[in-house]
């Protein structure tokens, strides 16, 4: 009778075990996977990597190339496979395809993705110089304005030329200028002046004329 009910208990309580240890188990893989993605730093699709920046090149389903490397003063990265590729100046989807193409040569079909963990570099910054209270970089961050720029450098001086400030921004290789209405902005509320700002962004206020 004993050795019956043993049998029984034995036969009830190891589904149920097996039912207890799965959620415990799924939740581990969970955790696990979670804890190994590295975090993204706040970056635009269109951000240009530059030297400084942290970058972490994700290989899917090969877990032995993918690594976080910096990239190096010269503009370079080097993963496993894949040396001294040229990063600077590249998206992280531009970049990602570089070395899918380079991998190739190795493995099959391969997919990259590339994640800016750390955006150091002058890329990530936006200046805000000429008459201001206080001229300086700032941390580029993803849907920042010129009144944001405006506001973290103290605002106009009592000699600028607001309406007369411009956007120097570099792209493709090209410079461009976009004018800016600072003063129309901050006295009259003019919100069509409260342009969008990208990475390596120099915002100019010049001085009044008199």
């Amino acid at each position: 009778m004993a050795i019956f009910y043993s049998l029984k208990a034995r036969a009830f309580l190891v589904p149920m075990v097996s039912l207890l240890m799965l959620p415990a188990t799924s939740l581990l893989i969970n955790s696990v996977s979670a804890a190994d993605a590295p975090p993204a730093a706040a970056v635009s699709p269109d951000y240009r990597i530059g030297p400084g920046d942290s970058l972490h090149v994700f290989v899917f389903e090969n877990e032995p190339l993918s690594v976080t490397v910096p990239v190096r003063p010269d503009g370079k990265i080097s993963t496993p496979l894949v040396e001294d590729m040229v990063a600077v100046g590249k998206t992280p989807s531009q970049l990602a395809r570089d070395i899918e193409n380079t991998l190739s040569k190795y493995v099959k079909s391969p997919k990259v993705n590339v994640v800016v963990l750390l955006a150091l570099s002058v890329y990530s910054e936006v200046k805000v110089i000429g008459q201001v209270k206080e001229p300086q970089a700032l941390p580029y961050h993803e849907g920042m304005t010129v009144l944001d720029a405006l506001l973290s450098a103290k605002g106009l001086s009592q000699f600028a030329a607001g309406n007369r400030a411009r956007i120097m921004r570099t792209v493709n290789g090209k410079q461009q200028e976009i004018k800016v209405k600072l003063q129309s902005l901050v006295n009259n509320g003019d919100l069509t002046q409260n342009l969008p700002l990208m990475p390596g962004d120099v915002l100019v206020v010049p001085e009044t004329r008199f």
